[in-house]
């Protein structure tokens, strides 16, 4: 849009954004397994959780109306917000195609809307490989998009893969009564990532223009074995063994990124 519309009364388009994060990890033994899945619900429980949805929300100008937060049992937690925003108070939206901040002040206009996480610490037996899901929504309505809060949300989980989805709903109408679907331009929603980011994962779009639905995939481009083993020292496994398992986990990493098993 090169010019801001002037609407009639409030801004009515839902802006979704749907993050969901995954990290790999390598646990051979039960007793590293269940370490592993600890560490994750200690890593991420519902307080720590609180706290990055409570700067989500400072990042696009929201109050917070109610917070809904619970830790699971045996595993996972989850937290819940209400929130409620205030009228920018330059006169001018925020929906420029670039990064967001890490964190900064972002000031919009909605009247409710929520943000919510879920996380899923998983293991198996079969190869040794485990996988924590977070999944991240962040729904609003007014002049923000949610995609301004991507890049303090990539950087607040250890993100092997990450997959990312916004769409756009509704219409809102100017003051001469034409509807509008959409109230920002946006090609890709890689534009809205750091270039250290973007650096740092391959990507891949798949985008539905006419329907303002936007898809990103990304995947970490460095492996260091050290980094992905949880018990044991990569420098103390032999060089098949360190091969063995690094191969697991890129196989599984690429499942994840592409949605399909690799045979």
């Amino acid at each position: 849009m090169e010019s801001k519309l002037q609407l009639h009364g409030f801004n009515n388009l839902t802006k979704s954004l749907s993050f969901n994060i995954y990290d790999i990890c390598y646990a051979q033994t039960e007793e590293q397994r269940e370490a592993y899945i600890d560490y994750i619900d200690e890593m991420y429980n519902a307080e720590r959780l609180t706290q990055i949805l409570t700067d989500v929300v400072k990042i696009i100008g929201a109050n917070v109306l109610n917070i809904a937060r619970q830790d699971y049992e045996p595993h996972g937690a989850s937290v819940t917000m209400l929130i409620a925003e205030h009228e920018l108070s330059s006169g001018e939206s925020d929906n420029e195609e670039s990064p967001g901040p890490l964190p900064d002040t972002i000031v919009a206009h909605l009247d409710k809307s929520h943000v919510t996480v879920h996380t899923y610490p998983e293991s198996h037996p079969h190869d040794g490989v485990s996988t924590f899901r977070a999944d991240i929504d962040v729904s609003t309505c007014g002049l923000i998009s949610p995609l301004k809060v991507l890049n303090y949300l990539i950087h607040s989980f250890d993100s092997d893969v990450v997959t990312v989805d916004y769409r756009v709903r509704g219409f809102t109408r100017d003051v001469d009564g034409t509807k509008h679907y959409i109230d920002h331009d946006i090609n890709s929603i890689q534009n809205y990532l750091t270039e250290d980011t973007q650096n740092a994962y391959q990507m891949i779009d798949v985008n539905v223009y006419q329907e303002n639905l936007f898809h990103t995939k990304m995947m970490l481009k460095n492996f260091n074995l050290d980094n992905y083993v949880f018990g044991v020292n990569a420098s103390d496994l032999d060089t098949q063994e360190a091969q063995s398992i690094e191969d697991r986990l890129r196989r599984e990493m690429l499942e994840i990124f592409y949605s399909r098993n690799v045979e």
